[in-house]
This record gives structure tokens, C-alpha cells and sequence, in this order.
């Protein structure tokens, strides 16, 4: 058996560019455009550092395949909702052990941060990601 089919996913990193309003330092973001990069996410997680984050790569704008849990995550997220036209459709300061949360608009990726990075996205602001 190939044991490639066990390894566990490459991930890879990129950056945001906030077309709008500046960024306060650097962030380290995982690209997950896997199911098991996705499921992962930032479950079981001790702690968060200000520079980290994630995308979740979702197929098309929608609100129910970008609905994100916060069950086994032990620490509170920024979560800015992106749409395919990369402009913010969305943000909520999500909390810890809560079971749903939704975009309010369709979405097709879900950019979870440090809550100190809230104010860096607004509703309406583009975005571009880079080496994606």
C-alpha cells in the first residue's frame, strides 16, 4: 500500500493584502483547501499567536459550506467572511466552544485570526491573497 495515502497534508502558506486599510504586522496564514486541512482548522489547539491564522478554501459562495464550529477551540477567533469577488462580506468575533456560526452573506473563504486583528478587515473591503 502507498503510505503517501497517510501522510498528512502539505500546507501551505500565503499572505493578505487588505486593498483598503493597512495590515498591523505580518500574518502567517495556512491555505486549507483540503477536507482534512479544513476539518483540522484550529481544533485541540492550545493557543493562538497574533501573526497566525488560516483560510478555509471553500468551492463557491455559500453560507452554509462557509459555516464554521468552534467546538474543541479553546480560544476566540476574528472571522472574516470573503467572497469569490474577494471582497469582505462578513465578520463576527467568534467565541470558544460555541457550536455555528454563519455568514450573513454567501462566502466562499473564511479567514479566522487573532481577535487583536478585527479591526484590520471591514464589511466591504477587498482583499487579494497572495501565492495562493
Amino acid at each position: 500500500m502507498d503510505a503517501s495515502l497517510f501522510a498528512p497534508p502539505m500546507t501551505k502558506h500565503i499572505s493578505i493584502e487588505n486593498k483598503n486599510r493597512g495590515i498591523a504586522g505580518p500574518l502567517q496564514i495556512k491555505y486549507c483547501d483540503s477536507f482534512l486541512t479544513q476539518l483540522r482548522g484550529f481544533t485541540l489547539r492550545p493557543s493562538l499567536a497574533r501573526e497566525d491564522g488560516l483560510v478555509l478554501v471553500g468551492r463557491r459562495d455559500s453560507r452554509l459550506d462557509s459555516s464554521i464550529h468552534m467546538l474543541f477551540v479553546s480560544f476566540d477567533l476574528a472571522v472574516i467572511w470573503i467572497n469569490a469577488n474577494m471582497h469582505v462580506v462578513d465578520k463576527v468575533l467568534a467565541k470558544s466552544w460555541r457550536p455555528a456560526y454563519f455568514s450573513k452573506q454567501p462566502a466562499k473563504y473564511v479567514l479566522e485570526v487573532h481577535p487583536d486583528r478585527w479591526e484590520e478587515f471591514q464589511i466591504g473591503d477587498t482583499v487579494q491573497f497572495k501565492n495562493a
